[in-house]
């Protein structure tokens, strides 16, 4: 999938991963995509709420043995 930045969120725990995550879609214009490469297993629930309840929508998400990847288009002002 395509995406304008990326953010690594290896290692870190929540709610770090979160935190990592908004201040990369603040230096996105609307409709843009941010990659999230997180290794928390408690991310994929805290993305989907995060998106919930921001307006963000979480195009796709990719597990692998280690990580997972969130692709996450930032909502139109």
């Amino acid at each position: 999938m395509e995406f304008d930045k990326e953010v690594d969120a290896t290692g870190l725990n929540c709610p770090l991963p979160i935190l990592r995550c908004k201040k990369g879609l603040s230096e996105l214009g609307a409709s843009q995509v941010l990659k999230v490469i997180s290794t928390d297993a408690g991310s994929v629930k805290d993305f989907n709420a995060f998106c919930v309840q921001t307006g963000h929508e979480l195009l796709q998400l990719d597990e692998d043995e280690t990580s997972f990847t969130f692709y996450i288009k930032k909502r139109a002002n």
